[in-house]
């Protein structure tokens, strides 16, 4: 299981700003292809501006509520659903594995949230010129948080997700490496986002998410 093998084996924890953990070699070759490969659509070509959200359309208040689908905001977003399960095999093998009994409970632990009446959702990202993402805490809903960096393209390590203490000043940035995630719990001062930098070709990431809301994959 290369997931829990990466939590348990490749996994290091920082209690600044806020209590975040940041691990290693979680994803397979064939599913960062699949991150890769994915078609999402380039904000620049629909003449829009990035925001500092991630509901760049302006369909996605409802998002921030836990309504799964995202609004409107979801033809820019990619969600792994049964729907789509087709086009990513090796994204729904790591799924399962997030579904699996031993994945979720050393989670439950690292982060002190029951998880075992849990969804996940997983969401491939492709970020590029001129994204930038405001300091923001995650809904409630969002029991774990994170992202796993997909950087094939030699991107700045700066490109990384940066973090902030309660005055939202940026303390530290997690390194934009390949096949380096991170995962924090939701709280009142886990403040995050991505200052406006350069990115030359694209960020590819994949979010992943336990939450309380139904997603397609329940845990087990």
């Amino acid at each position: 299981m290369t997931f829990l093998s990466s939590i348990l084996n490749k996994c290091k924890k920082f209690d600044t700003p806020f209590e975040h953990w940041v691990y290693n070699d979680s994803l397979s070759e064939e599913a960062m292809q699949e991150i890769i490969n994915a078609d999402i659509p380039n904000v620049s070509d629909h003449n829009l501006t990035h925001d500092g959200t991630r509901a760049i359309d302006g369909g996605a208040a409802e998002f921030r509520e836990g309504i799964v689908s995202g609004g409107k905001a979801i033809k820019f977003r990619c969600f792994v659903t049964k729907e789509n399960a087709n086009n990513f095999p090796n994204l729904v093998k790591f799924i399962k594995e997030l579904q699996s009994k031993e994945a979720y409970e050393t989670l439950s632990k690292l982060v002190n949230k029951d998880l075992s009446n849990s969804y996940i959702r997983i969401e491939i990202i492709c970020d590029r010129k001129g994204f930038w993402l405001k300091p923001h805490c995650d809904i409630k809903e969002k029991l774990v948080s994170g992202l796993i960096f997909v950087n094939k393209l030699n991107e700045s390590e700066d490109l990384g997700t940066d973090l902030y203490n309660e005055k939202l000043e940026k303390v530290k940035t997690v390194p934009y490496k390949d096949n380096c995630g991170y995962f924090f719990t939701s709280g009142p001062n886990t403040w995050h986002g991505m200052e406006k930098k350069e990115i030359v070709k694209e960020r590819r990431c994949l979010q992943v998410n336990y939450v309380t809301f139904p997603t397609d994959w329940k845990v087990e």
